[in-house]
């Protein structure tokens, strides 16, 4: 029997289950029909973050910035390279903190970009500042390897 995957679709917020040997496949939501796993950055609101980071079975690599930020748009393109290269073993997201204040409180968040990995319903590790693809890649794999 195949071992099942639950993800979160980050468009609806619904809860999708599917076999493992098919997150590679660029399952869909079963409710709106959203990619769940598609190598492409989220777009996310506090809400849909809280229930992606203690729900999902993939890790999850959330990116807090604003539109504001220089640094953080420079960032971003970064972001989505490290976002094609680490799919689909690890899913990345983005929550603007402007439109979503009440995430800097949750996460507590001190400066922007800020970047948190989360797997198995808990935060693994933090890391801040602009940075490489490879830079991000880099810390992903070191920190899902340390927790196993």
């Amino acid at each position: 029997m195949s071992s099942k995957i639950r993800l979160t679709c980050p468009d609806c917020g619904q809860t999708n289950q599917f076999p493992a040997d098919k997150a590679a496949a660029a399952p869909k939501c079963g409710i709106c029909g959203h990619a769940l796993n598609d190598g492409k950055v989220a777009k996310l609101d506090l809400k849909t973050l809280e229930k992606m980071a203690k729900n999902d079975d993939l890790p999850l690599l959330v990116d807090f910035w604003a539109p504001w930020c220089g640094p953080c748009r420079q960032m971003a393109p970064e972001f989505e390279k490290a976002a094609r290269q680490l799919s689909p073993r690890v899913r990345l997201a983005k929550i603007d903190t402007q439109s979503n204040p009440d995430a800097t409180v949750r996460y507590n968040i001190r400066g922007i970009p800020a970047f948190i990995l989360f797997h198995r319903g808990r935060e693994v590790a933090r890391l801040a500042g602009a940075r490489p693809a490879a830079d991000l890649i880099r810390f992903v794999e070191e920190k899902l390897t340390l927790v196993g």
